[in-house]
């Protein structure tokens, strides 16, 4: 007999529940602020299998790595007995389920109960230092994997309970920060094992049986929602490419059928000589991520949730790198795959979608020695930055792009604290840009002022010439780059930077970009203008420059 739908229902929110609460023991326990203030991280459930039962909160991108790798890792461990109750695997390579680049360490544990293997509990962190070439492990100008770090190829580093010594002592050996590591990855691991607590209990209450069918249900539920939201939207093939900051032409082709949601990636550039690139499975990450936005955005994501989506690559391509591919600036890439098919269907989509954003993860690495404790540093920020606007409302101002999730940018008082760095100001950006009858959210400007000499900047934005795209109308948005500011009062400006020295006295000024504008800038009514104006969105000239303004109609302190 089938179980109720109501004992359905509680299990499927369990699964839930125990996400969310693995996520927050890291929170907690984490010794790096990236994992406890930014919240870099992600938790999932899967089945047995392997399949995804339940996401956590975090990062979209990190919690559509952890089926994978749980994939991943059974496939590298098919011998009876190779999996058993008190085991923990990790890996962080993207040829062995990592997905991402090296620092970000997938750890996973084997439920077990009654001798069946029922259920894994999955987390994934970033970890601010797995050797490599340079603090912080990411490197514009590395030329392969073998070049980023430690590489962790889904093995076991507890078994039945008990540390792999050597592993841990492996681990440690290969990062300029081992106490931050091996404290991170215990948080992770304790969390692990809190939610295979749970599910052990769950099975064990309603009973094994039941539970199984549970998951099932749950995942057929994922579908059907998927299903029933596919139905509605427009049926047909749409194409685009658009040139990227490196001279690369990214294209892609979305076919929606009454059945399927293709994404077609086989016509894209080789794999890139430097850091660059995607795995598969990072790019089918990137298509999950908008067609859960174009579908149902706001209720369940299981492994069933993404049953109508098809994603073709071509092995050796940018999207689908092969070894010895470098993977350190991933993110830019597949946050670069997930605006070209956002953009894409803009307009198909119509009011589904907003503007373009800043969309860049804006990953700013510091590192050296703290001016106060002689301990060495590497502070891990993306930043925040301006949305697209939509043909309901104005855009987002300093958030994280939508491919981040529930993340949060480092307080001033901790960057302070934790890596001796004094950030003078953090601040929404008044660059022009993103004007329309809805404006693009405003991007940020952060200055942090380094107090002691042989400090290093290693940074990776996108988005710095090619900027936001707007929609019927709409103004384009604004610039993400870096700008360093010397004590002399030199000035330089980057994109991309890798090791760049900075001293006593330099700043170093983060300048991320407004969104894009929806509808024509005349629209726009003049109580808004005035509001933003006044709000110091917007400057009087600029006013009457773009929205055609009287400027009798501005506020008399800014005529």
């Amino acid at each position: 007999m089938s179980p109720d739908p109501i004992t359905l229902e509680i299990i499927a929110g369990t699964l839930q529940a125990i996400s969310d609460e693995m996520f927050a023991s890291i929170r907690k326990t984490a010794m790096s602020s990236i994992i406890y203030e930014v919240l870099d991280m992600g938790t999932a459930v899967t089945d047995g299998e392997g399949e995804l039962a339940s996401s956590g909160a975090g990062i979209p991108g990190f919690v559509g790595t952890l089926d994978k790798a749980v994939k991943a890792i059974l496939a590298e461990h098919p011998e009876p007995g190779a999996i058993a109750p008190g085991d923990v695997f990790a890996t962080n390579d993207p040829f062995f389920g990592g997905v991402t680049h090296l620092n970000d360490i997938v750890v996973v544990m084997p439920v077990f109960v009654d001798g069946s293997l029922i259920a894994w509990t999955a987390n994934i962190a970033h970890h601010n230092d797995v050797g490599g070439l340079v603090p912080g492990s990411i490197s514009g100008e590395a030329r392969e994997l073998f070049q980023e770090g430690l590489r962790i190829p889904a093995v076991k580093i507890i078994a039945a309970g008990e540390p792999i010594e050597p592993v841990f002592k492996l681990l440690a050996a290969n990062t300029r920060l081992p106490e931050f590591l091996e404290g991170d990855l215990w948080a992770c691991i304790a969390a692990l094992r809190l939610g295979e607590r749970r599910l052990g209990e769950v099975a064990r209450k309603y009973g094994v049986e039941t539970f199984e069918i549970a998951v099932r249900a749950h995942l057929e539920h994922g579908e059907a929602v998927s299903r029933r939201a596919l139905a509605e939207l427009p049926k047909g093939r749409f194409e685009f490419s658009e040139e990227q900051e490196n001279g690369a032409v990214y294209k892609v082709v979305v076919e929606i059928t009454e059945d399927e949601f293709v994404v077609d990636l086989r016509d894209n550039p080789d794999q890139d000589e430097g850091p660059y690139n995607s795995s598969y499975d990072g790019a089918e990450i990137a298509a999950q991520m908008i067609f859960k936005s174009a579908t149902e955005s706001d209720v369940v994501a299981n492994a069933g949730t993404f049953r109508p989506l098809r994603v073709l690559t071509r092995p050796g391509s940018v999207f689908d790198a092969q070894l010895p591919a470098a993977f350190a600036i991933y993110s830019e890439v597949e946050i670069r795959l997930y605006d070209l098919i956002w953009r894409c269907l803009a307009e198909p989509l119509g009011r589904r979608l907003p503007a373009g954003g800043f969309t860049s993860v804006c990953g700013t690495f510091i590192s050296g020695r703290h001016p106060d404790t002689g301990r060495h540093f590497t502070i891990v920020e993306p930043q925040l930055g301006g949305w697209g606007a939509s043909d309901r409302a104005d855009g987002n101002s300093a958030l994280f792009s939508a491919t981040h999730g529930d993340t949060f940018n480092c307080p001033a008082e901790i960057a302070e604290v934790r890596y001796g760095l004094l950030v003078d100001q953090l601040a929404l950006n008044p660059q022009a840009g993103g004007e329309g009858a809805h404006r693009g959210g405003k991007g940020i400007v952060v200055d942090y002022r380094v107090r002691e000499d042989g400090i290093f900047l290693t940074c990776a934005f996108t988005r710095y010439r090619n900027h936001p795209w707007a929609v019927d109308g709409g103004l384009e948005g604004g610039s993400n780059y870096v700008e360093v500011i010397r004590a002399d009062g030199s000035r330089e400006e980057f994109a991309t930077v890798t090791g760049l020295p900075v001293n006593a006295g330099d700043v170093i000024r983060i300048h991320t970009a407004n969104g894009a504008g929806y509808g024509d800038p005349k629209e726009r009514p003049v109580e808004q203008i005035r509001a933003d104006v006044e709000l110091g969105y917007l400057s009087p000239e600029r006013a009457v420059e773009v929205y055609g303004i009287d400027p009798a109609a501005l506020p008399a302190e800014a005529r």
